[in-house]
């Protein structure tokens, strides 16, 4: 190989290292592709808050109330229903309509997440979606399923006033799309966790509808919001009002909470 050959080999290889350089220096600075960053830690305040108000919407005990739900449009009053409620621990839930009497009969098995409605004139239960609609503007999780702390994860998204009462605002978002809503901005009194106000979004991003939790009193142990305005955000005027009445701190067996249990009562 002649002189000229080789330096003019040299010279080449000092220039396709000068131009890799500046690849290789940032892919230094980048992580390894194996790295994956820190979770973010999770908002222990919000997790109390959240659990706090929980606490005080619905016993952490198995408890029995019945909640009549009334429908509004415009002003005027609409068709009206009411439930039973049976909960232990917030994970399993029936929920039996009493009222109207054409309806009686048929009933919500939750267990977890899963949720199935048992009609008497189907042989078979059917599933359902946590999502889908109850009546008026309330959804079926709404009645079956009162586990904020357990469906959302929580972070504190600022503070405000309502009514002269220091609040702290919550952004909650799913743990999964199992649950009612994909996100839930939630209003939460500062000294006394109570909840004031929500607003629940879909998937897309959109506001559904706003609640409001209102008429605290003394029942099962507690003071709790015994009134729960529901407004639909889409349609103006539509509204539901849902009354918590005869709320009790019961004893309910694991067994209740089964298909089987539930096919029994219908026969």
């Amino acid at each position: 190989m002649t002189p000229s050959l080789r330096s003019r080999r040299r010279f080449v290889a000092c220039l396709a290292g000068s131009l890799l350089l500046p690849t290789l220096a940032h892919a230094t600075d980048a992580p390894a592709p194996t790295e994956l960053a820190a979770p973010e830690p999770a908002d222990a305040v919000a997790i109390d808050l959240v659990q706090r108000a929980d606490a005080i919407r619905f016993p952490r005990e198995s408890f029995q109330t019945e909640v009549v739900v009334r429908n509004y449009t415009d002003g005027a009053e609409g068709d009206s229903r009411t439930y039973r409620i049976l909960s232990r621990g917030n994970e399993n839930t029936i929920v039996l309509t009493m009222e109207p009497a054409t309806e009686r009969g048929q009933a919500l098995l939750m267990r977890a997440r899963d949720l199935w409605i048992f009609m008497p004139s189907v042989s078979q239960p059917v599933r359902l979606s946590l999502a889908q609609r109850l009546t008026g503007q309330v959804a079926n999780g709404d009645l079956a399923r009162a586990n904020l702390a357990g469906d959302y994860t929580p972070t504190i998204a600022g503070r405000e006033t309502i009514d002269g009462q220091p609040v702290v605002v919550l952004d909650l978002k799913a743990v999964d799309r199992g649950v009612t809503y994909a996100r839930v901005r939630y209003w939460v009194g500062e000294r006394d966790q109570r909840p004031l106000k929500a607003e629940f979004y879909a998937l897309s991003g959109r506001l559904l509808k706003t609640a409001r939790y209102e008429e605290f009193r003394q029942m099962a142990g507690a003071i709790r919001p015994t009134r729960l305005v529901m407004e639909d955000a889409l349609k103006k005027g539509e509204i539901s009002v849902l009354t918590y009445e005869n709320m009790n701190v019961r004893d309910l067996p694991e067994r209740m909470f089964t298909r089987e249990y539930l096919r029994r009562l219908q026969q």
